[in-house]
């Protein structure tokens, strides 16, 4: 099926040797325990097959305590990684003999990266279908016989409705990638076969760039929300509903936003920080309407008291004559 999987121990053996470093480099990364394994350390070029069971035990361990968001923050964060490294990982992922649900969800996200190195940028959307992204893939995937399939059909009709959300809180809502999920599922093994993997992929890069376009969305609005809020005077707002403090300060708000900027290029599912970025955006919404009420109420007191002062005026000159006039005829 995949025409760049080894044909020989000794190529995955190579690829095991390759993969070490990234491996130990992810796990300090993350803090993830792990012993060190001598069998891949020593550089063997031509291994006993135990010294090779070794090895993939060592892996396959690994594996397990790897989840995808590491492997997907590494990979788009880490130096170390580059095309090569991005098919060293997916010929790992695919050469298993059973693969898991994680196994599974890392292949997926690393054929979405390695067609993102190929795509070019800001690549209108109907540049970007099936045919083109099997392209790119076909080196490794090997041939894909592209036909009418269902699951194609509603991955198509999944992403056209995402386009129709202008917020990421509106995409959240319409479950766009738990229901996506539930499409992978029902392929079964068939997600394996190459035509699958490709539309996937293609899924995947296009929810991504959804994603991406919404979280600078709705930071653009938290920072400009948060600039308007100083300038009225405010500097904290309860945000204890998107995990922050009852009187959390814009300026620390502020840098977090910042630095969101930066982690958010690595994290496009639906995990716990974009909810948290979801939340504060409601957080600075409401304290704008809270505010604009406030400066309503004010400029109501501002008027009555206004109205007040000058009916108060207009009596004390009515008097003011009054007691002219009285004097004048006396």
């Amino acid at each position: 099926m995949n025409s760049f999987l080894p044909s020989i121990p000794a190529e995955g053996w190579a690829n095991l040797r390759r993969l070490y470093p990234i491996y130990t480099a992810l796990s300090h990364e993350f803090s993830i325990e792990n012993e060190r394994c001598l069998a891949l350390e020593e550089a063997i070029q031509i291994p006993p097959a135990e010294t090779i069971a070794e090895a993939e035990k060592w892996f396959s361990e690994m594996d397990q305590k790897i989840e995808i968001q590491h492997l997907r923050q590494f990979t788009q964060t880490s130096r170390q990684i580059n095309e090569a490294v991005l098919r060293d990982l997916l010929f790992h992922n695919l050469d298993k003999k059973q693969r898991s649900q994680g196994d599974r969800d890392k292949i997926d996200f690393l054929l979405v990266q390695i067609f993102s190195e190929h795509a070019p940028e800001n690549a209108d959307e109907t540049a970007v279908n099936l045919q083109a992204v099997g392209k790119v893939l076909e080196a490794v995937l090997g041939t894909i016989e592209f036909k009418p399939a269902d699951f194609l059909r509603e991955l198509d009709d999944l992403f056209e409705e995402s386009r129709q959300y202008k917020t990421l809180k509106s995409l959240f809502t319409a479950r766009i990638i738990e229901r996506g999920r539930q499409i992978k599922d029902s392929c079964g093994d068939a997600f394996y076969e190459p035509l699958t993997l490709a539309a996937f992929a293609r899924f995947g890069f296009l929810m991504r760039r959804t994603f991406f376009r919404l979280m600078h969305q709705d930071l653009t609005v938290i920072l400009d929300g948060l600039r308007e809020l100083e300038s009225k005077g405010v500097t904290a707002l309860d945000c204890r509903k998107a995990q922050f403090s009852a009187e959390e300060p814009i300026n620390r708000l502020r840098m977090i936003c910042q630095s969101w900027k930066v982690m958010f290029q690595a994290e496009y599912s639906a995990g716990q920080p974009l909810c948290i970025l979801v939340d504060l955006r409601t957080a600075v919404e409401q304290a704008l309407k809270q505010s604009a009420g406030a400066s309503k109420v004010k400029m109501a007191a501002a008027v009555a008291r206004g109205s007040a002062d000058g009916r108060e005026f207009e009596v004390r000159a009515a008097s003011t004559t009054a007691n002219a006039d009285f004097a004048g005829k006396r």
